[in-house]
């Protein structure tokens, strides 16, 4: 599938292969697991940060490949059992971000019209993302504005 805003195709890349059992190796239990990604959500890492880690480094020293196949849950489940979910989620925090960095540098360089482009781009994903987080994982009433988007990135 193309890209929705530029003129580049999608980019294809490995899947990974479906397996319904964790690996006989990592048999490490399921409530340390949870108390690993509970701890590195602590620390300030993202959901998906967190998969890395306990993919590269695991709990105890044993990897951990696949935290869904391992204790039945998703990273994201995982923390909102122990209330350590994020206000807003990963990628939408992600666009806004960069649509914070975007604006910073239209106000440095008025007359940079790709940055524009990419600004309003950046800004429509951020809409239609909310639009699809709204009543959900985001109260019904969020509208994203910039001026919201920096209080919402202050108070975390």
């Amino acid at each position: 599938m193309a890209r929705m805003h530029t003129r580049r195709r999608g980019s294809s890349g490995s899947d990974r292969p479906t397996v319904d059992d964790p690996p006989e190796w990592s048999d490490v239990d399921a409530d340390a697991i949870e108390d690993r990604v509970v701890e590195l959500a602590e620390q300030g890492h993202e959901p998906a940060v967190i998969g890395l880690k306990l993919r590269d480094e695991g709990v105890r020293g044993v990897p951990i490949p696949d935290v869904k196949l391992a204790t039945g849950k998703k990273v994201t489940e995982i923390l909102e059992d122990h209330d350590a979910a994020p206000e807003i989620p990963s990628d939408l925090r992600n666009l806004i971000e960069r649509a914070i960095r975007l604006r910073e540098h239209m106000g440095e360089h008025p007359q940079d019209v790709q940055n524009k482009r990419a600004l309003q781009n950046t800004e429509a994903k951020i809409r239609r993302l909310a639009d699809y987080h709204r009543g959900g994982k985001l109260d019904e009433d969020f509208v994203y504005s910039h001026e919201i988007a920096v209080e919402l990135l202050e108070g975390q």
